[in-house]
């Protein structure tokens, strides 16, 4: 066929496979306006889980008569007019594209009033052609209707699910969209029915109480807020301690300037910064929102602008990393508790959480033994205390429980301790801080390890000796396809080498940082920890557990061993008054 033009209908209607997915797609477009458009208060109308209605309405700015028309044509924005524009575009829309698409693809129905105007306009659009504006009733803001989506394309029609499926896609965006705009007030209404009605949130107290309605109590009751600013990074949010952990991904939210994204970096980050107190396979919770330059990261690399790119990508994954550490760290002992009943998706003690056995070097045994040995601290009596005593937070040992767990008093009830994970994650602790306080050594290889790699993987042998250096991997180029290990980290000795140089390189490549190197380091030293702790089924006098109660107190990570598993939980008195049905 000759080339030609396409009908413009039909260009939209190609935009809106893009841009238009589901029901979904269609409210986050059109709330995304209102927001930009300074709106306080949404109103989000369903029928038939979107496919009959969507209707959204706002009070926000408005438009003018003269700007209806062009609303609804393509790449039409008020937003950026210029390339500077679009590089330092803090808007949630910019391209103009959303409009028009949806009005493709359905029968379309535009309302809105400026505060210049005195009653408003309207317009409808279906099928590529457009009828109005003319003068209609309403307030200052917006209403779009949106009916019958897809009418006119019917394979895709075809691909929508159920009506409960899309109106739970719908309404899991609202809540991603309540989380970011906490001073907006949301409402979400289905087939006549409230579902949901937000109220603004202009206090800690009410964003807490959003929170808790939108992630749960049982969130909030272990979460820890965050609040962290470096030059012109910023991160503030929620994150819980790692004993409330998920089987999936499904409550992770981190949001760039006010726009909900998924992003490679900030995923690896959250990794690392959980890697030693979740088990394989668990994924942390968390609320985050990072603010940046809109200079520094890229919004404009997706068609739903799902992802961003970040111009300075190594900086935002050290920092991200950086913070969540430490406020990993802090979690210690007394950061939360687990109690009777709870609905925490976690991993039970009854898993096994063993980790496969990693190689440690008999030469190296001797030298880092010394950091496995137990507190010199001065045995603790077992005097709970009176009522005005000063009790620690996980209180006094009063006995042991078939040589497995400590049983101790605290002011809220009991607190059952796995002797072994508490005892592992200490020892773990003063091993990394013992070797980390050296550096990390690197040893020259008696014989020099040749490994054939790809040609780009060389070049980046070739560019990254000096970081790779820093990492105490010394290694140079020595053909095309092939390099050279000369030194490692003392510690990993025994490890693949040319699988970690490969795995190293590659977090280089995709993230600018790698800490691929200090995790296998961890690996070690976790093995370490496991055969130098105190094993089940020893007999331990009461001072020595109350020793290493207060080690725990003194740790960071306390709450979970090296390899996730949880170290204590806490039963208040009120739980176990509903257990034995005092009171009733």
């Amino acid at each position: 066929m000759p080339i030609r033009l396409l009908p413009e209908n039909l260009i939209n209607q190609i935009a809106a496979g893009e841009v238009v997915e589901r029901p979904a797609s269609v409210v986050k477009e059109l709330v995304e306006n209102s927001l930009d458009a300074g709106a306080s208060d949404i109103v989000v109308t369903l029928e038939k889980g979107g496919k009959r209605l969507i209707r959204v309405m706002d009070d926000g700015a408005g438009m003018a008569r003269e700007e209806l028309v062009l609303a609804l044509t393509r790449h039409a924005t008020s937003k950026i007019s210029t390339l500077q524009d679009l590089e330092a575009v803090a808007t949630l829309g910019f391209r103009g594209e959303a409009l028009p698409s949806i009005a493709a693809v359905s029968r379309l129905r535009l309302a809105t009033r400026s505060a210049d105007d005195e009653h408003a306009w309207e317009l409808r659009a279906e099928g590529g052609s457009i009828d109005g504006p003319a003068p209609a009733a309403g307030e200052i803001g917006t209403r779009v209707e949106v009916r019958d989506l897809f009418y006119n394309v019917p394979a895709r029609r075809s691909f929508l699910r159920t009506e409960r499926t899309e109106f739970g896609h719908i309404d899991e965006l609202l809540r991603r969209l309540a989380l970011a705009r906490f001073d907006v007030r949301f409402e979400l209404r289905h087939d006549g029915r409230v579902v949901r009605s937000l109220a603004p949130a202009r206090t800690a107290e009410e964003a807490a109480a959003r929170l808790a309605s939108l992630f749960g109590r049982e969130f909030l009751a272990h979460a820890m807020e965050l609040d962290e600013q470096r030059g012109p990074l910023s991160l503030t949010g929620w994150v819980a301690e790692p004993r409330f952990n998920r089987a999936q991904a499904d409550r992770q939210f981190f949001f760039v300037n006010g726009r909900m994204v998924r992003d490679r970096v900030v995923a690896h980050a959250v990794r690392q910064a959980f890697r030693d107190v979740l088990f394989h396979g668990r994924h942390p919770a968390f609320v985050l929102f990072l603010e940046l330059p809109p200079t520094a990261v890229d919004v404009n690399v997706h068609p739903q602008k799902h992802e961003v790119r970040f111009r300075e990508a190594r900086a935002v994954h050290d920092f991200l990393y950086s913070v969540l550490h430490r406020a990993l760290a802090e979690s210690g002992a007394g950061a939360g508790a687990l109690r009777p009943g709870s609905a925490v998706d976690g991993a039970g003690t009854g898993m096994d959480m063993g980790s496969a056995p990693v190689a440690i070097p008999m030469a190296l045994r001797e030298q880092v033994a010394g950091y496995a040995q137990p507190s010199t601290s001065p045995p603790v009596s077992a005097a709970p205390g009176g009522e005005d005593g000063e009790v620690p937070p996980l209180g006094y040992a009063l006995a042991q429980l078939h040589g497995i767990y400590i049983l101790a008093q605290n002011r809220q009830g009991l607190v059952l301790v796995d002797m072994h994970a508490a005892h592992e994650r200490i020892t773990y602790e003063r091993l990394k801080a013992g070797v980390g306080g050296q550096g990390i050594r690197s040893q020259r290889l008696l014989v020099p390890l040749p490994v054939p790699v790809s040609e780009r993987e060389a070049e980046a042998v070739e560019q990254r000796a000096a970081q790779l250096a820093e990492l105490g991997l010394e290694c140079e180029r020595a053909g095309p396809e092939s390099v050279v290990i000369r030194g490692v980290p003392t510690l990993l000795q025994a490890a693949d080498l040319p699988e970690l140089l490969r795995d190293v390189l590659g977090e280089l490549e995709r993230h600018g940082a790698s800490r691929r190197l200090e995790s296998a380091v961890d690996e070690v030293l976790s093995s370490m920890a496991c055969h130098a702790s105190v094993r089940a089924h020893r007999r331990l006098e009461v001072a020595e557990m109350n020793a290493l109660l207060r080690d725990m107190e003194r740790t960071e990570r306390a709450a979970q061993c090296s390899h996730g598993r949880p170290t204590w939980v806490q039963l208040d008195l009120q739980g176990l008054d509903r257990l034995f049905q005092r009171g009733r």
